[in-house]
């Protein structure tokens, strides 16, 4: 993945393809129901494992659809931005240490909202040339410099009689974050998504090769290919954050399926020396806590460690600074900047909620075998469609990323703007 913080506005080929106005406040909940797997389902199940081997890759495996999760995986990416304003204040850090501890605390806070639902489901696969368009709009008394005390600092905006409340605020009070996700290839399955603040001169360039392998009672996904990189290059920093994600596991698949996050994840910034490490704990197989995450963020010239923390990625998160000072932070109390997206009316043939509508409507219906074969409809034209360039010796040309070197660049970013 590639995250780019630049200066300068221009327009842009691809967020400008969508006129803010048209945009409307998603209402879409889609929370997972967490009944389990039903008896029907685990025969299916059961017939599926039977056909698979320890460590193979099922990239190419269709799987039943009553295991998923009523939203694309480009929709899944745009999640992960449900706290903006955390994203935002990142480059209001007054010194680099400020701002590699900050980036540390937005990206621990950044899975559970992405990771929606405590049952394990499967995002749809993302057909080739799929689109998924949306934007959030920040209060901007919400981005301001955090203001330590000895009580640990908070993130709830600060109580000025200039400051409007989050419900009163108009467009002209907030910082606009627009989002686009592409899918660049099928085979491999790779995602391009980029993100953009012009006015904090901030943006998110990264392409994602998600990579499933069956390891018995449970699905390891993986995030292949070349590392993530998040760029921060505002005029007066010019830093550059890179950076890896966990892998995810569906664990008890037979049972009451569940997500777990595991690994260890590195976030270096080159320019100013600064690095953390964040290792996400896979639960022991007898007793031991799940969800448990712990970093620690070093500036590497003096081996100094400048922050510890520890907590549940999707629970409460302990910060403790190298003064002493302790911040608490619990996930599940964090504000939530709901998504803005044209209704599927007015979205194009090839967008992620237009493109999926009647598997969508199917499966919150309960209706498994016309999702199913709404779905292999979806599939079937893919399939077609794959075969004429195939004929016609055309290769796919994506609408939004072009391909340099390894990685999938955004047409437009900031960056190249200035």
């Amino acid at each position: 993945m590639t995250y780019v913080l630049f200066a300068h506005c221009h327009h842009h080929q691809g967020l400008e393809d969508i006129n803010p106005t048209e945009e409307v406040t998603d209402t879409e909940d889609n929370e997972e129901e967490d009944l389990g797997v039903l008896d029907d389902q685990r025969s299916i199940i059961l017939h599926l494992l039977s056909q698979l081997k320890l460590g193979m890759d099922l990239t190419r495996v269709v799987l039943p659809t009553f295991i998923l999760e009523k939203r694309s995986l480009l929709e899944m990416y745009a999640n992960f931005m449900a706290h903006p304003d955390m994203f935002l204040s990142i480059t209001a850090g007054a010194t680099a240490e400020d701002r590699m501890v900050r980036f540390v605390e937005y990206y621990l806070t950044a899975f559970h909202e992405g990771r929606k639902g405590a049952v394990a489901k499967k995002p749809y696969n993302p057909v080739l040339g799929e689109t998924f368009h949306c934007s959030w709009e920040v209060p901007r008394d919400r981005v301001k410099p955090l203001v330590r005390s000895n009580q640990g600092t908070s993130w709830e905006p600060s109580r000025g009689p200039n400051n409007l409340q989050q419900g009163d605020d108009s467009p002209e009070d907030c910082y606009r974050v627009r989002f686009v996700a592409e899918q660049v290839s099928h085979h491999p399955p790779v995602s391009g998504f980029y993100c953009e603040c012009r006015e904090k001169s901030m943006c998110v360039n990264a392409h994602v090769w998600t990579k499933s392998k069956f390891m018995g009672m449970s699905i390891g996904v993986s995030m292949v290919g070349e590392e993530i990189f998040l760029h921060i290059r505002l005029l007066e920093h010019d830093e550059e954050y890179v950076f890896t994600l966990p892998c995810a596991y569906a664990r008890s698949i037979l049972t009451v399926p569940w997500v777990e996050l595991g690994g260890k994840v590195s976030i270096n910034c080159a320019k100013s020396g600064y690095s953390a490490t964040v290792t996400f704990h896979t639960k022991p197989f007898y007793g031991g806590k799940v969800h448990r995450v712990t970093a620690e963020v070093k500036h590497n010239p003096t081996n100094t460690i400048v922050c510890k923390a520890q907590g549940e990625w999707n629970g409460t998160l302990e910060f403790t600074y190298s003064s002493g000072e302790i911040k608490v932070i619990d996930t599940t109390k964090l504000p939530v900047t709901r998504k803005k997206l044209r209704p599927v009316e007015k979205q194009g043939r090839t967008e992620s909620r237009r493109l999926w509508q009647h598997v969508t409507k199917s499966l919150k219906e309960g209706n498994i075998d016309e999702a199913t074969e709404h779905k292999h409809r979806l599939e079937e034209r893919q399939r077609g469609e794959e075969r004429q360039r195939a004929a016609d010796n055309e290769p796919w040309t994506p609408k939004y990323f072009t391909k340099e070197g390894d990685s999938w660049i955004y047409n437009s970013p900031l960056w190249k703007s200035t």
